[in-house]
């Protein structure tokens, strides 16, 4: 359950945008669906060099923290490991061994808002659109703790992302932190293969990041929408399970997240219509080509 769209979540989504603009973010969610759901495996045993894979997923999310509509959306989602001693590449995202020590990663943490259209959005009705945003950046990870044989592991993850919004001329539209804390547990509850991921912390994003889905310009109010401007700081918190399985040939993944808003600089937004909502995905993926070469691994 490492970096990206854990720390980062599928926060934007509108049922209804157009086919074009689904199949275009279509790639950056099923690369943040991959790393929400995935768990840590502890077991150090031969493992392939690489291996590649196709499924499908499903997830339910509110169209943005602090919507009162849904989104539900299916997707493909793709399977890729690569096991390299300097650098990996997996359900859990992009890391990279730049320290020598086993207690310190410095990782690529990945997110993603999905676009709305406010034409069909009650709430948004009348002003601009919400673009599809991709998040990117570095996350520290810091083991604080682990058990006798590695099975369970407590982490501290410092992930700093930049969203840019996906369309021609593409535009940074502010910065998130998101520090958490991230238990993993292989093998949970005797079971052996399935492994589990909690995940917690707050959110903290720029003013500008706020003003781009919460500020209300003057132009755009109304009597039920008044005018208003996001202010940056604390974004609420999260919290987020997710279990995983890799079967002979293919792998299973689920997650469930829940948002709070109490305390948000922008809780007040006339477009914030709940304060509390649940996220939920589920993913199949067949595994159909690895490496034949074979390396030590733990994941």
């Amino acid at each position: 359950m490492r970096a990206g769209f854990c720390a980062s979540q599928p926060r934007h989504a509108s049922p209804q945008t157009g086919p074009r603009k689904r199949w275009r973010a279509l790639p950056a969610i099923a690369a943040a669906f991959a790393t929400t759901c995935a768990a840590q495996d502890f077991d150090a045993i031969d493992r392939p060099l690489w291996e590649a894979g196709l499924g499908v997923g499903g997830i339910t999310l509110p169209h943005y923290r602090g919507s009162d509509s849904r989104a539900n959306l299916l997707f493909p989602v793709p399977y890729f490991v690569y096991r390299g001693e300097h650098l990996r590449a997996d359900r859990n995202g992009v890391r990279g061994k730049l320290f020598d020590s086993d207690q310190i990663e410095l990782n690529v943490s990945l997110g993603l808002s999905l676009p709305v259209r406010s034409s069909q959005d009650e709430v948004r009705r009348g002003m601009p659109d919400l673009k599809t945003a991709v998040e990117i950046g570095p996350s520290l990870a810091i083991t604080l703790w682990h058990s006798a044989e590695d099975r369970t592991r407590l982490d501290l993850r410092l992930p700093v992302r930049l969203a840019v919004t996906v369309e021609s001329s593409p535009r940074a539209i502010g910065w998130i932190f998101s520090p958490n804390l991230n238990l993993d547990v292989a093998n949970v509850g005797g079971l052996p293969g399935w492994n589990l991921g909690l995940m917690a912390g707050p959110l903290f994003s720029t003013a500008r990041y706020n003003q781009y889905f919460y500020s209300v310009d003057e132009q755009f109010a109304t009597a039920a929408r008044p005018a208003y401007r996001a202010q940056g700081g604390y974004s609420g918190s999260m919290a987020l399970a997710s279990l995983s399985k890799r079967f002979r040939h293919v792998w299973f993944g689920a997650f469930v997240r829940y948002d709070r808003l109490d305390g948000a600089t922008f809780e007040n937004s006339p477009l914030v219509r709940q304060k509390d909502a649940l996220a939920a995905g589920l993913a199949l993926s067949w595994i159909f080509g690895q490496s034949s070469t074979y390396v030590q691994s733990r994941e």
